[in-house]
């Protein structure tokens, strides 16, 4: 055990971070998850706790980080990522994306230990060029209702940029675009576990907008692969991880009601606020210098997690709100 390398997992209880958990534990590290669970939930992990090898810390990351003993990676994935939810909690989505990157790379130079941070296609908004390559500033709206996680996330890539041109410390900055598979939340307020979600409990299918704006999906084992190798790279700016293959959402309103066979209807309303109306990722740095790219078809990555989302137990499947931020938000 002794000769583990040692890594910490920032929202390791969420969807991707406890993706990330499992592939680490399969890789032979000593795996410490830290998530202060205010989105994230203990069920993602609890597979886990039994192995000599994964612990967990509940706590917020916004707060000083101390984690005892040697450190090799670091990678800060805590963060709302819904709308639904950072729109409920915008002060603490801010809070992780400035506070807690501060705290981060100030662990990851006192440790010696390489950072990878999550950000996001988000940095890019609501895109004037598609596909968007990492070279594209972005078109962001810093004071509408999504700018507290778009701007979380550009700060959070900067202060990342001047701990490694001003401290040395060694950085890799990962940009997610639309990701899904097993432990999403039926209820966070993306597309596809909406889709599913409606198709289960027999209920028609929403689309927003005239359903021709875009997305990209990219089944979570290939992202988890993607910032593996981002990781263990040498490459400090940022790189897009995600799938090319561009669909529209009304297109995928239908590829849902085939897949579940369901008779559902599919019916519009507005277009909420900043809604970017193209992702899609230009994935040649990627594919250049990772020598990656997503390996898991749509049909079936989607195949997989429907059949993740049919094995949820009846109340999670018909609950609305995913948790009472309350508490957290008078803190």
């Amino acid at each position: 055990m002794a000769t583990r390398k040692r890594v910490l997992i920032t929202g390791a209880a969420g969807f991707l971070g406890s993706h990330l958990c499992d592939r680490f534990i399969k890789e032979d590290y000593h795996v410490i998850g830290m998530d202060n669970l205010i989105t994230g939930d203990l069920s993602n992990i609890e597979h886990l706790f039994k192995l000599e090898n994964f612990e967990f810390y509940n706590h917020d990351v916004s707060k000083f980080v101390h984690v005892p003993g040697d450190l090799d990676y670091i990678l800060h994935f805590a963060s709302p990522a819904s709308p639904i939810d950072y729109l409920k909690i915008p002060i603490q989505t801010l809070k992780v994306g400035s506070l807690g990157i501060h705290n981060l790379l100030g662990l990851a130079r006192v440790k010696k230990a390489r950072i990878i941070i999550a950000s996001t296609s988000e940095v890019y908004g609501d895109p004037s060029v598609n596909p968007q390559p990492e070279e594209y500033w972005g078109n962001v709206n810093p004071v509408g209702p999504r700018g507290v996680y778009d701007e979380a996330k550009r700060f959070q890539e900067a202060m990342t940029m001047a701990y490694h041109t001003f401290h040395g410390v060694e950085t890799r900055i990962v940009r997610i675009f639309n990701t899904y598979g097993p432990r999403m939340r039926l209820n966070d307020g993306r597309v596809l576990p909406a889709f599913i979600g409606q198709a289960l409990r027999g209920e028609d299918l929403t689309v927003f907008g005239d359903g021709t704006q875009t997305r990209s999906f990219c089944y979570v084992d290939d992202l988890v692969e993607g910032i593996y190798r981002l990781l263990m790279s040498d490459y400090a700016h940022p790189v897009n991880i995600g799938n090319p293959d561009e669909i529209t959402i009304g297109q995928f309103a239908e590829e849902i009601i085939k897949l579940t066979g369901t008779q559902q209807k599919v019916i519009y309303k507005p277009l909420p606020q900043d809604d970017p109306k193209q992702r899609r990722p230009d994935i040649t740095k990627a594919k250049e210098l990772l020598k990656w790219e997503p390996k898991v078809n749509r049909t079936e990555g989607l195949k997989i997690t429907y059949e993740y989302f049919k094995s949820l137990s009846k109340e999670a499947l018909e609950k609305i709100d995913h948790k009472d931020f309350t508490t957290f938000n008078k803190k």
